[in-house]
């Protein structure tokens, strides 16, 4: 097969939601349709002790969310998919912004009882601003939720999408009798028995047989025609080239964990979602049909299998073709790397691959070259942009609570901050470690994974910081620069990439030091920088 055609067949995408919004058992019943799994692991229930095959940290297990991004793979009629599922915790919103910038569609999961919620706002919100095509799922269809025409009014108003079904549900709750496809133009009936993995399928391409009738009955088909005549009126008829630029979403309705519209929702994901999407870079914009090879790192992740303290840099292939023990250059480092065995993903269980195409996530064995936002071309100086990091919420002192494993908690602590879970800061007054988060979850998090995973303790101790800021002076060898460190001592700090850090301690001595020293400029978002 051609380069072009292995291209051309290839559909990378995440899926982003609230927490419980079922995102993580719509992902398990992507890879059983496509034949990747035989048997879905219950996500929530404790009673069966199998996890959710994307769900593969231990602590994930144990609390029944998603805390890392994992990606999976499968093929599905001829189509290779890359799955990246996120997690929807805001705690983690971190890894779930990176990942965005690897994935060229996305799949919102929104509960039909909760509705749009806070978390999707800010996800959705992010994939505006990049204009990333979006499918709506509106899940859990067998419980009691919203009006279907209700909810499609407030996904439009508070995700300011212009929405369009291509699926409308027939009942809902204990009435839920199935979904007619529009799409499709055929009706699936629900029987509410989540062992049978694809229900019956009946095609009805006019609506007024009266074979509905008899299929759900007189008032519920008669129901189900008025309501799509009113889809017709309201709705803007399907325009494939308008989902492509953002500015169109279609919406399906199912129910994940009965595997019910969860087939019509792939079936057409793999006929309407783009193929890999060009990307900019700082010198120009990246097209995936390019001879020369170039990819970018948007996520890492130390200790995937805690026996061999694996260290993973994970890399979507932008152009070109990735091929094993070729050597390709680090841009950052300006030096050749070559790589014996490239892994392509389904969870945790790897398989080495000899050869990647654009749209392809890549897991390089790392020994600490790789940083997030770092470039890998076959020879081209390009840098990959919009990879941001926050000022963290959250802030509290790390301390070595064995001191005999010294050697391990600093390893863990800088391969963790590597991995992007949070951001260390060290006072330059004392040598003081400080930890940044974006949620309050991430320090178990962190607790957690350094006993497991690195054989270390820590403990931690609250620190009174606001904001931290990213410091520019206008003029480093100025006398208005010197006074500023000298009389902020004790709030500097160097941050991972030794970058000079404010940490101010109220919004109120922030904003007096930003008008005693106008020269020194602060900065909330850094980009990465590639320097």
């Amino acid at each position: 097969m051609s380069v072009k055609a292995e291209i051309a067949r290839r559909r990378t995408f995440g899926i982003v939601s609230h927490p419980d919004a079922g995102k993580t058992t719509l992902t398990e019943k992507l890879l059983l349709f496509g034949g990747a799994i035989q048997e879905a692991g219950a996500v929530k229930s404790n009673k069966i002790k199998k996890g959710a095959t994307s769900d593969f940290m231990e602590i994930e297990r144990q609390r029944g969310i998603s805390v890392a991004t994992s990606v999976l793979a499968f093929e599905y009629k001829g189509t290779k998919i890359n799955i990246l599922d996120t997690p929807g915790h805001k705690d983690f919103a971190e890894d779930t912004f990176r990942t965005l910038t690897a994935v060229d569609s996305v799949i919102v999961v929104i509960d039909v009882a909760k509705g749009v919620e806070e978390q999707t706002e800010k996800l959705v919100e992010v994939c505006r601003m990049r204009n990333i095509p979006i499918i709506v799922f509106v899940n859990k269809l067998d419980r009691e939720g919203k009006d279907a025409f209700e909810l499609l009014d407030e996904i439009e108003q508070k995700l300011k999408l212009s929405v369009t079904p291509l699926s409308f549900p027939i009942g809902m709750g204990y009435d839920f009798k199935g979904i007619y496809n529009i799409w499709e133009k055929n009706i699936n009936l629900f029987s509410g028995d989540s062992r049978k993995n694809i229900e019956e399928t009946i095609e009805i391409s006019d609506l007024q047989d009266t074979v509905l009738d008899e299929l759900i009955g007189a008032k519920a088909a008669n129901t189900l025609r008025e309501e799509l005549e009113l889809v017709q009126g309201v709705y803007p008829d399907f325009d494939k080239e308008a989902y492509l630029a953002g500015k169109q979403q279609p919406v399906f309705f199912g129910s994940a964990l009965n595997s019910f519209g969860v087939r019509e929702l792939l079936d057409c994901f793999v006929a309407i979602a783009p193929t890999p999407r060009p990307k900019q870079s700082e010198e120009r914009l990246v097209h995936p049909n390019e001879k020369d090879f170039s990819g970018f790192v948007f996520k890492i992740h130390a200790n995937m299998d805690p026996k061999h303290r694996d260290r993973l840099a994970f890399i979507k292939i932008v152009s070109g073709v990735f091929e094993r023990n070729t050597p390709y250059l680090h841009v950052r480092h300006n030096k050749k790397l070559k790589f014996s065995s490239p892994n392509a993903f389904f969870a945790e269980r790897k398989q080495i691959v000899d050869i990647s195409y654009p749209g392809d996530i890549v897991g390089l064995h790392d020994t600490g070259n790789f940083k997030i936002g770092d470039t890998l071309t076959s020879g081209e100086e390009i840098h990959y942009k919009g990879i941001p990091s926050f000022s963290p919420e959250h802030f509290r002192y790390i301390n070595n609570a064995d001191p005999m494993k010294t050697k391990q908690l600093n390893k863990g602590i800088d391969q963790l901050m590597d991995e992007g879970v949070a951001q260390l800061f060290t006072l330059e007054l004392n040598g003081r470690k400080v930890i940044g988060t974006v949620g309050a979850l991430q320090y178990e998090v962190i607790q957690y994974r350094l006993e497991h995973e690195y054989g270390a303790k820590c403990t931690y101790e609250p620190l009174n910081v606001y904001k931290a800021c990213w410091v520019e002076p206008e003029d480093p060898k100025g006398e208005e620069f010197k006074e500023f460190l000298r009389v902020k001592q004790r709030f500097m700090a160097k941050d991972k990439r030794n970058q000079l850090v404010f940490l101010a301690d109220s919004a109120f001595s922030l904003q007096m030091t930003q008008q005693k020293y106008p020269s020194v400029k602060m900065h909330f978002v850094s980009e990465f920088d590639v320097a």
